[in-house]
């Protein structure tokens, strides 16, 4: 982190200015994806160096860890911190920036459910999806200590 960076919206973009991040963590937190093959399924189709790359920036700005430090490359899963799930809002307040211009016909069902649960009361689905990942993360969490 570039120590020079006192305003805190330069600081927040230095962290999450680039898509992937953002995309990384919507993924983490909405679809509770934590391995490097389900971020590469998601439909943006990112480059795996680009992931690599981005998982790595993630976890030195502390906003995802690796599970299991002993586990090999095919079997390593992420999970959001703290600062992480904090980005909740950020990802969902760039959903309603732009939710508003994109035609319902280019949207499935699911889409469809979201934005209609997200117009509805933003801060409800904020904390349900909250819980909900919070409660993966610890089964994750559980599954992990198990296997030791």
């Amino acid at each position: 982190m570039d120590l020079k960076l006192t305003c805190a919206i330069a600081r927040s973009t230095h962290l999450l200015g680039d898509k992937w991040s953002l995309l990384i963590l919507r993924d983490m937190l909405l679809h509770k994806k934590s391995r490097f093959k389900e971020f590469m399924e998601s439909k943006e189709k990112i480059a795996t160096n680009i992931l690599t790359n981005r998982i790595k920036s993630l976890i030195d700005a502390d906003l995802i860890v690796l599970l299991d430090k002993n586990s090999t490359k095919k079997s390593r899963q992420y999970i959001a911190t703290q600062k992480g799930i904090s980005t909740l809002p950020i990802i969902l307040e760039l959903y309603m920036f732009s939710i508003k211009d994109i035609n319902e016909s280019v949207l499935n069902d699911q889409q469809i459910q979201i934005k209609k649960q997200i117009i509805s009361n933003s801060e409800n689905f904020i904390n349900s999806k909250r819980i909900d990942y919070m409660a993966f993360k610890e089964d994750l969490l559980s599954k992990v200590i198990e296997h030791k």
